[in-house]
């Protein structure tokens, strides 16, 4: 028993961990899993009103006008061989705080027509969270106006307003051929690989018992023999 103690004591802790890890990823599984049943549900129907702590990937509506005399321009996008990017405008609602809408893509140093909607508008789209830029994120042109980090807090200073809602909205839409900026058409699905993770952490405890066993029986046998 002497023998074979030590290594039962090292084993235990290192099948609790992988346990451990797989049940994690099943409550995961789950979790992304009514996420994505959600996102389906939202996109099939009608938009909710904006509030003012939606939840990330909400279909929602709001109203205002647009400043276009403030728009900026988001990451970069190549579409066929063009290389693009997302326009971003502030959106003026009376009552609530200025709300960045991403109107969609459009070609960096195109002369394509813009549209530019005047007066109250209706926008519908999806909630995008800030995504401020980490150690490795691209530096920001705040003087041209171009951005690689959506950081509502950071680019409402930049533009004098200071009090903007801390989500952004994705404008979802079908565009006509042609015509610009160039909208999301559905909600984001964001990827679900924890079945895999699942398989791979009682997978790899398993092994570790098959080993495991084998070497014991393998031990005792020795034991027995001598």
């Amino acid at each position: 028993m002497r023998r074979i103690l030590l290594p039962i004591l090292a084993v235990l802790p290192a099948f609790a961990m992988l346990v451990a890890l797989g049940t994690w990823q099943v409550h995961r599984l789950r979790w992304k899993t009514d996420m994505l049943a959600a996102i389906a549900a939202s996109e099939a129907g009608p938009p909710a009103p904006l509030g003012a702590a939606p939840l990330t990937f909400a279909k929602v509506e709001a109203r205002g006008r647009f400043d276009h005399a403030r728009e900026v321009r988001l990451g970069l996008e190549v579409r066929g061989n063009v290389l693009g990017t997302q326009l971003i405008t502030p959106l003026l609602r009376d009552g609530a705080p200025p709300l960045l809408v991403d109107r969609g893509w459009v070609p960096m140093g195109g002369n394509q027509p813009i549209a530019r909607p005047e007066g109250e508008v209706a926008v519908t789209g999806w909630v995008l969270p800030a995504e401020p830029g980490g150690w490795f994120a691209a530096e920001d042109d705040v003087r041209g106006r171009q951005f690689y980090s959506f950081d509502p807090a950071k680019i409402g200073a930049t533009l004098g307003l200071p009090s903007v809602a801390p989500f952004g909205l994705v404008a979802l839409g079908n565009a006509p051929a042609g015509a610009l900026p160039d909208p999301a058409r559905v909600l984001p699905r964001p990827p679900n690989n924890h079945l895999g993770y699942v398989i791979t952490w009682y997978g790899l405890a398993l092994a570790l018992l098959a080993v495991f066993a084998v070497w014991m029986r393998r031990r005792l046998n020795t034991t027995a023999s001598s």
